[in-house]
């Protein structure tokens, strides 16, 4: 079956539904359903009318959404994610795909993986980049018994993935240790540059960490990782979650990853107020402003 007369459904239809969707339908995959628990609601207007925009029919339940499908991509927040299994378990016939793209636990995949045994064959997915702007061409890593089978037919659809291993939860374990990194370097870069504003020595301080750090540009990665806290703040915060999960299934104590936890979702709560909002593409300068005037309301 060539990739274009594919049968996919998304369960799960945020922004990384919506990415990897709107790159498949400019790949030829005429059949794309999608449904997510926001449809509904009152919330999930503009989520249906992204679908419909790009031509994804909007399903009426997770049933609906995938029922006689090839392939399921589970794409939700990372709480949700053994619930979304859940919600497709009993409705699955001709063993499709699942596509568990969420950042969680390699325990909690592995969870996921033995609900869906005999049902569907599952996937252990990892995406390893910003979903934009390659949207389905984003590197994605695979693992489990089925990584092998599913390769050449993502590879008909434009994807781009390489196989960890046979085993569930080894590209969840790569996935969710480098958060560690990347996310703790988000809060860390908050909490530096806040303290900064707040001193007033942004710019002296950015250029210190040249001194360290040669290569980067410590302004530019400051706008970049607070813009993205504020925007994505609580998701990364769910994510951090499993994150901390996973250190402890390995035995080690998440200590600062339990503090990313809280820095990320109170950067992502403040982030929804117009006033913060306004300012993130207008430069490090008014973005720490807003977010210092804001951080001393809270307290």
């Amino acid at each position: 079956m060539n990739g274009g007369s594919q049968r996919l459904a998304f369960i799960g239809f945020g922004e990384a539904g919506q990415a990897i969707a709107s790159g498949l339908r400019e790949e030829g995959v005429a059949q794309i359903a999608a449904w997510d628990i926001l449809f509904p609601h009152a919330e999930g207007g503009k989520l249906k009318q992204a679908a419909a925009d790009m031509g994804v029919r909007v399903a009426s339940s997770a049933a609906d959404a995938v029922r006689d499908t090839d392939i399921i991509i589970a794409a939700v927040t990372a709480a949700s994610s053994l619930e979304a299994a859940r919600s497709v378990a009993p409705h699955l016939s001709g063993n499709p795909f699942y596509l568990d793209v969420n950042s969680v636990s390699p325990g909690r995949k592995q969870e996921t993986g033995k609900l869906l045994a005999g049902k569907a064959r599952y996937v252990d997915v990892a995406i390893l980049s910003p979903i934009h702007p390659r949207r389905h061409k984003s590197p994605l890593l695979l693992a489990g018994p089925q990584a092998e089978a599913v390769t050449p037919v993502l590879s008909a659809l434009g994807m781009t993935a390489s196989i960890a291993g046979p085993e569930i939860g080894a590209a969840a374990a790569i996935k969710m240790v480098r958060s560690v990194m990347i996310k703790g370097i988000e809060a860390l870069t908050l909490e530096c540059f806040l303290a900064a504003a707040r001193a007033g020595v942004v710019e002296e301080v950015a250029a210190s960490l040249k001194n360290n750090y040669p290569s980067l540009d410590w302004g530019q990665i400051a706008e970049y990782n607070i813009e993205r806290m504020a925007s994505h703040g609580i998701r990364r915060a769910a994510e951090m979650e499993e994150v901390a999960d996973t250190l402890r299934e390995l035995g080690v104590e998440p200590l600062l990853t339990t503090a990313t936890v809280q820095r990320q979702r109170d950067m992502g709560e403040m982030g929804k107020q117009d006033k913060i909002r306004v300012t993130l593409d207008q430069g490090r300068a008014r973005m720490l402003n807003a977010i210092s005037a804001a951080a001393k309301d809270r307290h």
